[in-house]
């Protein structure tokens, strides 16, 4: 498993933590995702043989955040 943390901007409330954390635990392989307000970033935990930073980051952008 590999672990990242990615900055998020974009994000004002926790409606959009719950987005964020819903499209990114969606995603093939990851079995954590821990999104915080506070510091406007996601850990997420994940088999990198199923998906990758790449994916991560598309699907935050794709749910209309900015990750850093």
């Amino acid at each position: 498993m590999d672990r990242i943390t990615l900055k998020v901007g974009g994000m004002t409330c926790n409606g959009c933590v719950a987005s964020v954390t819903r499209v990114v635990r969606a995603l093939p392989g990851v079995t954590s995702a821990d999104v915080s307000l506070a510091d406007s970033a996601a850990t997420v935990e994940f088999d990198p043989t199923r998906t990758s930073t790449e994916q991560i980051r598309q699907a935050i952008v794709t749910a209309g955040y900015q990750p850093a």
